[in-house]
């Protein structure tokens, strides 16, 4: 295993209650962050955000910084997660796509065989040099608290990659892993080398955990995923423990998932995300039923439930809590993003309720 002599720019943040969780131990107080805590909630972000592309907002070193610390500052959250997008780095590395309102990722031609992913260029860490500026002027800002790295899994570019944009069906995505399955793979090795070449700069500048997204996973069948998607991921997360000798958590996360679990946790994750259709209890069970040592999870509030009366969004609360204890650790978050017209008010006391409830 390689020694970690690449992340000596990480803090010295051992204590922190997401790291302490993340590792398998007992924090001083649940940690809690939210997916999209940093984004269209919050006015301050509306203002400085505005005219402004995304993907030009996500290699600009000031707005990431100024965007990545608003929830820190207005909610007192656990953990900053970098701002940005799973697809910035292929953007960066030269891919012809935009974010269009309204609609998401949009890809200019998109990949349908096997010269197309010949074509698909490389990722070069200078490309991204505005990704390691920010995260090294928000080491400068965030004091104890830690910074979480993002990337988007294989499986969910490959989609954006091969559909041209958002699907619901997934359609030529599925054909293309069936049918050419030589081209399949070669695409999602691809895209794994350029997601963890990716990960690796944010790692050198200093992140302290990442989260790995794969969004569009939950479509596929077990059978499926172990067989065309896992060895990808696991590239990517095995390759970050290996790059940092084990010293950077691994958060895995999925829409939809319930069913692929076992199989997004054996593919390295540290910290297994779970949405908000499975407890975390039966998560527990689903992962490790075997095991003594129970898995690390992170979820699991419903984001919709965010617009209810204050006593509704308390109860389900506690039971997310005390399902949670079934884990090897536990960090709270929602099942998903935060929704664009949540009361950010509600997240702050949200994080409020979550730091009373002390372990």
């Amino acid at each position: 295993m390689t020694h970690p002599t690449h992340v000596s720019n990480r803090r010295g943040l051992d204590d922190a209650p997401l790291l302490v969780a993340a590792n398998g131990g007992t924090p001083e107080h649940t940690p809690v962050w939210f997916m999209r805590q940093a984004g269209r909630s919050l006015p301050e972000y509306r203002r400085v955000r505005e005219g402004v592309p995304m993907l030009r907002a996500c290699l600009t070193p000031e707005l990431v910084c100024e965007i990545t610390m608003q929830p820190v500052r207005r909610h007192g959250v656990d953990a900053a997660i970098l701002f940005s997008d799973i697809v910035l780095p292929l953007y960066a590395a030269g891919v012809g796509l935009d974010i269009v309102s309204g609609t998401g990722p949009v890809v200019n031609q998109p990949v349908r065989g096997a010269a197309d992913v010949a074509a698909l260029p490389e990722l070069e860490t200078e490309h991204v040099e505005g990704v390691a500026e920010a995260i090294r002027l928000l080491l400068g800002e965030l004091g104890n608290t830690p910074l979480i790295g993002f990337a988007g899994a294989p499986f969910t570019l490959a989609s954006y990659l091969v559909e041209g944009g958002p699907s619901r069906n997934h359609e030529r995505t599925k054909a293309l892993m069936h049918s050419d399955p030589e081209t399949w793979h070669a695409l999602l090795g691809k895209l794994a080398e350029t997601t963890l070449k990716f990960l690796r700069v944010q790692v050198d500048a200093g992140v302290d955990a990442i989260q790995l997204f794969d969004s569009w996973a939950g479509a596929l069948s077990p059978r499926d995923y172990v067989t065309y998607v896992q060895p990808h991921t696991s590239r990517i997360l095995r390759g970050i423990a290996e790059y940092t000798g084990g010293e950077v958590p691994r958060i895995h996360f999925g829409v939809g998932t319930g069913e692929l679990l076992g199989a997004m946790h054996e593919a390295g994750a540290s910290v297994t995300g779970v949405d908000w259709r499975v407890p975390l209890d039966t998560a527990a069970s689903r992962i490790d039923p075997l095991r003594p040592s129970r898995p690390v999870l992170q979820g699991n509030l419903d984001p919709a439930v965010l617009f209810s009366d204050w006593e509704s969004v308390r109860g389900e609360t506690e039971r997310i809590l005390a399902e949670g204890e079934s884990a090897g650790g536990h960090i709270f978050n929602l099942g998903h993003g935060v929704l664009p017209d949540t009361d950010p008010e509600v997240l702050t006391r949200l994080v409020e309720f979550v730091h009373s409830r002390r372990d």
